[in-house]
Parts: C-alpha cells; structure tokens; sequence
C-alpha cells in the first residue's frame, strides 16, 4: 500500500500545483532523531523555486526541538508568487524493531507566514487587469513521522548507494491575521490542512544523504483563497550527526 501511494502521490502533486492558493507549504521537518545529542539538518529545493531549510535537535533521548524556514520569489508575466514560513515545535521520537533501526516521532508546532501575489491579465500584450494579493497567517501543526534506517542498495557507477524511506502525517490549522486586495481589507479565511508526505533518502556518506520529497495537500474546509493549492515535490541534502 505504501509503495502505491509512492507512485500516486507525484502525480496528484502535479495536479494540485496547477491550482492557486496563498498558502505555499514547506518541506516538513523528519529527523530520524534516535538518541541524545543527534543534530539534523537539511536543504530543499522545489521546481518552482521554492526553498525550505530544517534544523533539529535531541535534548535528550526522548525529546527533540524542530526549527524549519522557506521561502519563495517566483516571477512570471501573469503571476508573481512570493511567500516566507518560519515554524518552531518539539516532540517525542523513539526507535523500536528487531535492530533498533525504526524510528517513529510525534512533533506539535507553531508557525508564521507571509504571502504576497500579483496576477495580471494581458490583451494583444496590453495589461488590462492587475491583483495584488497579500496576506499573513499564523499556523499551528501536529505531525507523525515514521522512517526506517534499515537501508536496501542502490547500485550506480559500480558503487552501492543505501536507500531507505519514511512517511510523515501532518495535520495543520492555518489562520489568517490580515487579508488585503489591492490594498482594501479582506474576510479573513482559515482552513485545516491534511498533508501526507512521502520521502526516499540516498545515503552518500555516513552522515550525507540525498532526500527526494513528495506529498500532497488536502484542504478539510471550502475556501476561497486559504485552499490547498499547492503541495511539495523537491531534492534536498539531509545531514545526521550522532545518531545511533
């Protein structure tokens, strides 16, 4: 079931990035925390420009603080996209199975956003209508991860790359706190957000590993603008310091 939902989950992110939304999420944070003193960190980029950096931390050997970030300038002749999200939360993980190799971590959080976005519609290359879009929010996560370290190859070049795959379940409630059309106030939106997201990491060294990242994103309520538009498709460089 979960190689199924591997294959599918790129192919309705395509879908729904087609769509608009003032909300752009970011990479959620998976560390694969698994004793005290372990450091993670990581690097993603997406297609569309849109970069997320992640940080984490084992105060101890049950309890991890996460910081993530993205940011996103995307200009186009009908649209410009531009949007930063800053988060912070903490959490409990642990490792279990026969070799201590599965890891499962249950993070809460908070987080602040900003949108900005213009649209504008041409006539024989005349510019007849122009809208600009801007909002801030604040957010409020819940999420489960689960990831294995038990590692199948890849073979390229002659050489064997450790492959290894984890899933995380995010519920997110998102709020806005001012709204504005082209300067005039808006109705204020909100919307809960259920973001399954799939990865893959490549292992390059002992603490280096590629991650390619997956999911959708599902809006829970109607809405116009706070709707879930756009999901996540991206590479990223992951490190692990002190891990088990």
């Amino acid at each position: 079931m979960i190689k199924y939902l591997r294959l599918t989950v790129p192919v309705f992110a395509l879908f729904m990035a087609s769509c608009s939304s003032v909300y752009m999420p970011n990479v959620p944070n998976t560390p694969m925390l698994s004793k005290q003193g372990e450091f993670s960190g990581g690097g993603h980029i997406s297609l569309k420009g849109n970069a997320s950096i992640n940080g984490a931390y084992a105060v101890s050997n049950h309890f991890g603080v996460l910081f993530s970030a993205s940011t996103m300038n995307n200009e186009r002749k009908t649209k410009d996209f531009g949007h930063k999200l800053v988060e912070i939360g903490g959490g409990y993980f642990d490792t279990f199975g026969p070799d201590d190799n599965r890891i499962i971590e249950i993070y809460a959080g908070v987080g602040k956003g900003w949108s900005d976005i213009t649209f504008r519609d041409y006539k024989n290359d005349i510019l007849i209508s122009n809208e600009v879009q801007e909002v801030d929010f604040r957010k409020a996560f819940l999420q489960v991860n689960y990831s294995s370290k038990k590692k199948n190859n890849l073979r390229l070049f002659g050489t064997d790359f450790p492959i290894n795959y984890g899933t995380a379940l995010r519920i997110s409630h998102l709020t806005m706190d001012r709204f504005f059309i082209n300067s005039v106030v808006q109705p204020k939106e909100d919307n809960i957000f259920f973001e399954p997201i799939f990865f893959t990491r490549m292992a390059l060294s002992k603490n280096f590993q590629l991650q390619y990242t997956t999911s959708s994103n599902i809006g829970l309520k109607s809405r116009k603008y706070m709707s879930a538009g756009n999901s996540i498709f991206t590479i990223g460089l992951i490190v692990n310091v002190g891990g088990k």
